[in-house]
């Protein structure tokens, strides 16, 4: 099969039913042919034969298929993992801004990091970032 783009050696973020929480698919594999996803799933599993056009290595980096409307800030303090796993358990975001968390405890830790300690923190985002071709 040829795609026209293919990320390789990728970690696939999935919310296949099974255990409670975020399921990975690692060394994992996105291909899109014609604008669509043609393949998602592991490397172990592309299509014998498979060749692409553009390929691109992930070395590891986190790809999520599927999700909408998934975005982040660049230059942000705090860390809100746990609150994602407490979404996913049933807490509600009133529960969770009731806690002490939601986004204004990402707005305090921002608020509170220096310039310094913010550019530190966003680098390495910014590596993370892959800018498809227009």
């Amino acid at each position: 099969m040829r795609f026209d783009t293919i990320w390789l050696d990728g970690r696939l973020a999935t919310l296949a039913p099974g255990p409670p929480g975020l399921g990975v698919v690692e060394p994992g594999a996105v291909a899109a042919k014609d604008g669509k996803i043609a393949f998602a799933g592991p490397m172990s599993e592309l299509p014998s034969g498979w060749d692409a056009m553009e390929r691109v290595t992930l070395d590891g980096r986190w790809i999520t298929p599927g999700l909408i409307d998934c975005h982040t800030h660049l230059v942000h303090a705090g860390e809100r993992s746990r609150e994602f796993e407490l979404r996913l358990a049933g807490a509600s975001y009133e529960e969770i801004a009731r806690a002490g968390g939601g986004i204004m405890s990402t707005v305090k830790a921002t608020r509170t990091a220096s310039e310094d300690d913010l550019v530190v923190q966003a680098l390495p985002r910014l590596d993370l970032v892959y800018w498809p071709k227009a």
